[in-house]
């Protein structure tokens, strides 16, 4: 199986690493009464790393779509399956660093890995079309 594949089934799973932290850190731990309303309960957060960890869950599921589509496109097309490879486990490390960035509160070195992953994805889409 090509590595690229499981980098996907990595990114499938990391949005419910986040919310597990979201959900069990911090002074403000969610209890089997708020787990009847869950996404009402992590909504009504404050501010702070559980709210952001939260959201890095929400932006992991926005991420998703187009990386695991631009991997299955690349395997297909007969992309170089280094390269694929290659940009598919660096887009896992660079979202990894991207959710330790918002959960830490760093703003801008966030929106750089952003980039980064999102660099990642247009790279593969490259990979497949000259394939």
């Amino acid at each position: 199986m090509v590595l690229a594949y499981w980098c996907v089934l990595v990114a499938a799973l990391m949005p419910f690493g986040f919310v597990l932290y979201a959900k069990l850190a911090g002074r403000n731990k969610m209890g089997l009464e708020e787990n009847r309303y869950p996404r009402q309960w992590l909504e009504q957060l404050d501010e702070g790393a559980q709210k952001r960890a939260y959201w890095a869950q929400l932006n992991s599921f926005e991420a998703f779509p187009p990386f695991a589509a631009a991997v299955i496109i690349a395997v297909i097309s007969g992309g170089s399956i280094g390269a694929i490879n290659f940009f598919a486990v660096l887009f896992i490390v660079l979202r990894l660093v991207y959710g330790w960035c918002y959960i830490s509160d760093r703003a801008t070195l966030r929106s750089m890995v952003w980039f980064g992953g999102l660099a990642c994805v247009l790279a593969l889409f490259i990979v497949a079309a000259i394939g």
